[in-house]
């Protein structure tokens, strides 16, 4: 909330100023942005891999406890209480396995994808500061981050063209979110 209103008093500080320059606005969506970059690309492939990885493990690991448990149901009345004790404890000592993989896998994926996506954001980050400084903007708004509640099209100056040229992304790729689903009709870009 305290960041809402630090914008609106911005804003209205700003637009008190704006009478006396000509003050240059403009806007992006950094995460269609980053959504574009061929490095998104690789790092998804890489996180897919990662996450292939540790899924292989968890099943390995749930096969060995179905594998456990199967003998354990099928032998239990033929042990002795001591061997029956000695399954079970293996047996507990497995599932504790298990929720502990869980957790450290859940973790180390976000950690994962902190190190792949970390790179990609600064890259985007400093292309879109260089587009704005070349285009003599003063401030830039990001429209992924809803924290915008307004911007004028014919105000503000949509730097995604322009920072997707600068990073060499083609003109033509879209997002995955703008690509229209079977039997639809693309809806048409804004400008």
């Amino acid at each position: 909330m305290k960041k809402f209103t630090f914008a609106i008093l911005l804003l209205a500080g700003i637009s008190t100023l704006a009478g006396a320059q000509n003050l240059k606005f403009g806007h992006i969506n950094s995460q269609e942005l980053v959504s574009l970059m061929s490095e998104m690309d690789s790092a998804r492939v890489k996180l897919q891999a990662y996450q292939v990885e540790l899924q292989d493990t968890m099943q390995g690991m749930e096969d060995e406890y179905n594998s456990k448990y199967t003998e354990y149901n099928r032998k239990q009345a033929t042990w002795t209480p001591a061997v029956r004790e000695a399954k079970e404890k293996e047996i507990q000592d497995l599932i504790q396995r298990i929720q502990q993989f869980e957790q450290n896998a859940g973790q180390e994926m976000q950690q994962m994808q902190q190190i792949l996506m970390s790179p990609v954001v600064d890259k985007a980050q400093k292309a879109i500061e260089k587009v704005a400084k070349a285009q003599g903007l003063i401030y830039v708004f990001d429209l992924s981050t809803g924290s915008l509640a307004f911007h004028d099209e014919a105000q503000s100056m949509n730097l995604l063209p322009l920072v997707k040229a600068e990073l060499g992304i083609p003109a033509e790729k879209v997002s995955p979110s703008q690509i229209p689903a079977p039997g639809q009709t693309a809806a048409p870009a804004k400008k």
